[in-house]
C-alpha cells in the first residue's frame, strides 16, 4: 500500500485526514456538500500512515451523524469491481469500521450494508467482526450459509474454514452457527472448531527454537541461522544466553560482540546490555559505526533497552552525534534524563523537526521528554508539530506535552482536542480544557452521554462536571 497523500493542514480535507478536532468544527461550519465530499474522501482513501494503531472510525462516524450523511459513496466503494481482486484489509477496513460505529448509533442502513458485504465481499471477516458486536442473533444466523459457502466441502476447504474459525477476532457468530441443527452448518462449524483446537495443541507440542542444554555457541548459531532466513532473533537469543551463559562464557560473548557474525554479534550486544556488563557501552559505540546496517541498528536497539545511570551518563556524551546513536541518546535523555538535560532534549527536538519534519519517528520520545521535563520554551515547536503532523498518535502525545509546557493550552488546542479522533487525546482535553468556553461545556456533556465513548474519557469528563448523571444528558 502506498503512503497516503495528506492535504495541507490549513484545509478542511487536511484537518479531517489528520483526525483533528478542528476538522469536525470546520466541517460543521462548511457547506454540507463540501464537508461530505471531504469526509467521504477520508473514509474511502484511508489517510493513516499506520492504520493498525491510529483511530479514525469513530471520529468519521460521529461526523457522518452530525452531517446526516448518506452511505451511497461507501457502498459503491465496498462493492466496486476492485473488491474482486484486491482483498487487502487496508482498502475496506476503515469504511467497514465506520459502518460498524454507525450501526451502533442506530443507523439501520449501515447494518444492512455490513450484512450484504459479509455475505459477498472480499473482506468479509472484518464485516462479520463488526456485526458480531452490533447485530442480533437472527441477523448473524442469516449469514451462516453465505459465509460457509466460501469454503468448499473438500479437505482444503475444511482446513481453510478451521483456520478462519480459529483466527476469528470475534467468536460470537461461529458459536451461534455451531448450535445450528443443520449438518451443513452446525456440524461443519463444530468440526472446524475442534480442528482449530487440535492445530493449536500441535503447535504447542512441537515448539521450534532453543532447547534446554544448549550451549552459548548453539544460541549464537541459532541467531545467525535466523538472520540468514530473514528472521531477527537478537532479543530472544539474548534471553536464551541469559539462561545458558555462565561466568566462564563471558570472554566468548565479548569476542562475539566485538566482531562475530552479524547474528551472533547482535545477540551478544543485547545480552551484555541487559546484563549491564561494564564493557557493553564501549562495544555499542564501536558497533554503531559498523558498515553492517543490521549490527548498527542492533547496537542502537540494545542501548535503548538499557537502564541505569551509566547509560544516561553515556547518553549525555553521545547526544551531539549526528547519527542514529546520537538520536537514540537524545531519546534516552528524554525518557530518563534529569532537569540538567533539558537543553540537550530541546536541541534534539528542534533539530529533528528541522531536518526530518513533523512526522519523524524520533519525535515521539522527544515530545514526551519535553513534557516530562516541563521545557516551557519547547512550546512553539510543539505547537508546530501538533498542527502539522499527519500522525494522530504523535499529535496526542504532543497535546499531553503542551498541557505541561504551554499556559495557553487550556483555552487553545485543548478545546479542539475534545473532538479529536484519539481517545487518549480527548481524555487530555477533558482534564484541561477551560470550561468557561460554552463549546467545552456542551461537548463534555455529549461525551459523558455517548455510549460509544471510552470509559477513560468519560471518567475524565465526569471529574470536570461532577454530579451530572449521563442518562440526564442529551447526546
Amino acid at each position: 500500500m502506498f503512503d497516503p497523500v495528506i492535504a495541507p493542514s490549513g484545509t478542511l480535507l487536511g484537518l479531517l485526514q489528520r483526525g483533528r478536532g478542528d476538522g469536525t468544527l470546520h466541517a460543521l461550519a462548511a457547506p454540507r456538500a463540501e464537508a461530505l465530499a471531504a469526509l467521504n474522501h477520508c473514509v474511502l482513501e484511508d489517510p493513516r500512515h499506520d492504520w493498525q494503531v491510529e483511530n479514525r472510525s469513530l471520529y468519521y462516524a460521529r461526523l457522518f451523524l452530525d452531517l446526516h450523511g448518506g452511505l451511497q459513496a461507501i457502498e459503491a466503494h465496498l462493492f466496486a469491481a476492485e473488491d474482486h481482486y484486491d482483498d487487502e484489509e487496508a482498502r475496506t477496513g476503515l469504511a467497514l469500521a465506520v459502518l460498524g460505529h454507525l450501526a451502533s448509533y442506530g443507523r439501520r442502513d449501515a447494518l444492512v450494508v455490513l450484512r450484504r458485504y459479509a455475505a459477498t465481499g472480499a473482506n468479509w471477516a472484518w464485516a462479520l467482526d463488526e456485526l458480531a458486536l452490533r447485530d442480533d442473533d437472527a441477523g448473524l444466523r442469516s449469514l451462516a450459509e453465505p459465509v460457509l459457502a466460501r469454503f468448499p466441502a473438500t479437505p482444503e476447504g475444511d482446513a481453510e474454514l478451521a483456520a478462519a474459525v480459529r483466527d476469528a477476532f470475534e467468536p460470537r457468530p461461529w458459536r451461534l452457527w455451531a448450535e445450528d441443527p443443520r449438518d451443513a452448518v452446525g456440524a461443519r462449524v463444530r468440526a472446524a472448531q475442534e480442528q482449530g483446537s487440535f492445530d493449536r495443541w500441535q503447535r504447542q507440542m512441537r515448539p521450534s527454537g532453543p532447547r534446554p542444554g544448549w550451549s552459548v555457541q548453539a544460541v549464537f548459531d541459532w541467531a545467525q541461522q535466523g538472520l540468514e532466513r530473514g528472521s531477527v532473533l537478537h532479543v530472544p537469543a539474548a534471553r536464551c544466553l541469559s539462561a545458558v551463559a555462565g561466568p566462564d562464557d563471558r570472554p566468548a560473548i565479548l569476542d562475539a560482540a566485538r566482531g562475530g557474525p552479524d547474528g551472533a554479534r547482535c545477540a551478544a550486544l543485547h545480552y551484555l546490555a541487559e546484563a549491564r556488563d561494564p564493557a557493553v557501552l564501549d562495544l555499542i559505540e564501536a558497533a554503531a559505526s559498523s558498515p553492517s546496517r543490521t549490527v548498527a541498528e542492533a547496537a542502537v536497539g540494545a542501548f535503548e533497552r538499557m537502564c541505569g545511570e551509566e547509560a544516561v551518563d553515556r547518553a549525555r556524551g553521545w547526544a551531539h552525534r549526528p547519527d542514529a546513536l546520537g538520536a537514540s541518546a537524545a531519546g534516552v535523555l528524554a525518557c530518563r534524563g534529569g532537569a540538567q538535560d533539558a537543553p540537550l532534549v530541546l536541541g534534539a527536538l528542534r533539530e529533528t523537526v528541522r531536518a526530518e519534519g513533523p512526522d519523524a519517528p524520533a519525535l515521539y520520545t522527544l515530545v514526551d521528554g519535553a513534557g516530562r521535563l516541563g521545557i516551557a520554551c519547547a512550546a512553539p515547536v510543539l505547537r508546530h508539530v501538533y498542527r502539522e503532523t499527519a500522525s494522530s498518535q504523535l499529535r496526542g502525545r504532543t497535546a499531553r506535552a503542551l498541557a505541561g509546557t504551554d499556559p495557553t493550552f487550556a483555552t487553545g488546542f485543548a478545546v479542539e482536542c475534545l473532538w479529536d479522533c484519539e481517545e487518549t487525546t480527548r481524555e487530555v482535553a477533558a482534564l484541561h480544557a477551560e470550561t468557561g468556553d460554552i463549546r467545552v461545556a456542551e461537548r463534555l456533556r455529549r461525551l459523558a452521554a455517548d455510549p460509544a465513548e471510552e470509559a477513560e474519557v468519560q471518567l475524565a469528563v465526569r471529574s470536570r462536571i461532577g454530579g451530572v448523571q449521563p442518562d440526564a444528558l442529551q447526546p
